[in-house]
């Protein structure tokens, strides 16, 4: 990604990557997750809840517009704060 954003910076090509934290999908359903133990996993995310698709989509909307113009190279983690959580 980044060499990629190196590469394409002068042609004014942004490119940016999304890391999604912990995000509730039908995929956990077919995996046999319940849904008790996706909300007991709330409990780890410093924000107190799991993530939604549309949150990863509003990453990926904000980084596609001009909002972001100045942006490139960097990667967004969406997480509910996962990153900065200091477990015991």
């Amino acid at each position: 990604m980044r060499s990629l954003a190196l590469e394409l910076a002068p042609r004014r090509i942004r490119v940016n990557a999304v890391s999604p934290g912990l995000i509730d999908t039908p995929a956990y359903g077919k995996m046999g997750v319940s849904p008790a133990m996706i909300d007991s996993w709330a409990g780890d995310v410093p924000l107190g809840r799991v993530g939604a698709p549309a949150d990863i989509a509003e990453a990926v909307a904000l980084l596609a517009s001009d909002a972001a113009a100045y942006i490139t190279g960097d990667n967004l983690t969406v997480s509910g704060g996962m990153g900065v959580h200091a477990r015991p």
